[in-house]
């Protein structure tokens, strides 16, 4: 346990990863400030002290995440002519099938949370479009080398593929359903016209 009135280092992502291992061990409805400041090894009150409450707490989560997914996304322009280009794709495909549905869940179902996440997204948190701009970048970089088919409307490949994401992510247990993961790789594949 912390002492008392002593920063922290690191908390912010301490406490994430916490959360995480509530989330995965215990599921969503077990994510409560208590689990996650006991987890984390911390004083009860810290998450307050440091976010407006669970809510708060949960959108900065989404939002930490889907950060992520977005940044290695944003690689991926750079990645054309190297590897698969299913391969490549799988890569940021992973990152986003590897959010916690329960998680995402409580995102959207508890309105302040939601509220958070939409309004951070609307001004300009990267979430789905940044990973579907991404995509499409990469894509059209694949398709100037002449590595993905010069019929293929990248665009609506990206959005495909983006909203199949969304989709797996919202109606299932992506991150431990092996299925989805061979679901999109198929997808990748057909959309792409790399068979």
């Amino acid at each position: 346990m912390s002492p008392r009135g002593v920063a922290i280092e690191g908390l912010r992502e301490r406490l994430f990863e916490a959360a995480d291992r509530v989330l995965a061990r215990d599921g969503a409805a077990a994510l409560t400030s208590r689990a996650v400041t006991e987890e984390a090894g911390c004083a009860k009150g810290v998450l307050h002290t440091h976010f407006a409450g669970l809510d708060e707490f949960v959108a900065e989560l989404v939002l930490f995440r889907f950060g992520s997914a977005a940044a290695r996304s944003e690689e991926l322009p750079a990645r054309a002519g190297t590897g698969e280009v299913a391969d490549n794709l799988a890569d940021v495909t992973s990152a986003v099938l590897s959010l916690d549905p329960g998680l995402v869940g409580l995102a959207v179902t508890r309105p302040v949370a939601a509220r958070r996440v939409r309004e951070a997204w609307a001004d300009g948190a990267p979430g789905f479009d940044a990973i579907e701009r991404a995509v499409g970048g990469y894509l059209r970089a694949e398709q100037t080398i002449g590595r993905v088919g010069a019929g293929v409307d990248v665009e609506s490949a990206a959005l495909a593929l983006v909203g199949t994401l969304h989709h797996l992510l919202m109606t299932g247990p992506a991150g431990s359903d092996p299925s989805a993961r061979g679901r999109v790789e198929r997808l990748v594949r057909a959309l792409t016209g790399t068979a």
